[in-house]
């Protein structure tokens, strides 16, 4: 009886291997990656702003007086800090976000659409809407698409608590 090899596994490992939620994470990735490069194609060349500056300029858009902490901002982008306050110079430098100072906490800045930002993010929604009407909406009927975004919603909460109390008590 000799030892047990890298190229011999266990039969617990074995069944693991084919354990299902492998397979649903699996899609999950495998999903996502198709409709992000299927997304990010389609806004840039029909709507000109690239993925990432949709983002964030859409949750902008989309909070009481048009501006957000730059902490929850990243929270709730899939940027990382360093890749938000580079999109968000870029942003500033193209006329579409101004970043305003905390009045309360000198160390804190806002990101806050401009007007221009605004018709840039208003002009582009309709275009991504049929793109999500196209790659999602032709897949999931209402309903499911309803119960997909709970299960996202809940997903998100859990994975990304900084996210969903930003998204819920937006600055």
């Amino acid at each position: 009886m000799g030892a047990q090899t890298a190229a011999e596994p266990t039969t617990a490992a074995l069944t693991s291997i084919d354990d299902e939620r492998l397979t649903t994470v699996g899609l999950f990735f495998e999903a996502h990656a198709g409709i992000k490069a299927a997304f990010e194609r389609r806004l840039e060349a029909d709507a000109g702003l690239p993925v990432q500056w949709f983002e964030v300029l859409v949750r902008l858009a989309r909070t009481p007086g048009h501006r957000l902490r730059m902490s929850d901002l990243a929270a709730q982008s899939s940027l990382t800090p360093s890749g938000l306050t580079r999109v968000v110079d870029r942003l500033c430098d193209a006329g579409l976000v101004v970043r305003e100072s905390c009045p309360t906490d000198r160390r804190s800045w806002y990101a806050s659409i401009s007007p221009e930002g605004l018709r840039r993010i208003e002009a582009a929604v309709p275009v991504h809407l049929a793109h999500i009407d196209e790659v999602i909406g032709s897949v999931l009927s209402p309903t499911e698409l309803d119960a997909f975004a709970a299960v996202l919603r809940k997903l998100r909460d859990a994975a990304n608590p900084a996210a969903a109390a930003a998204s819920d008590h937006p600055a």
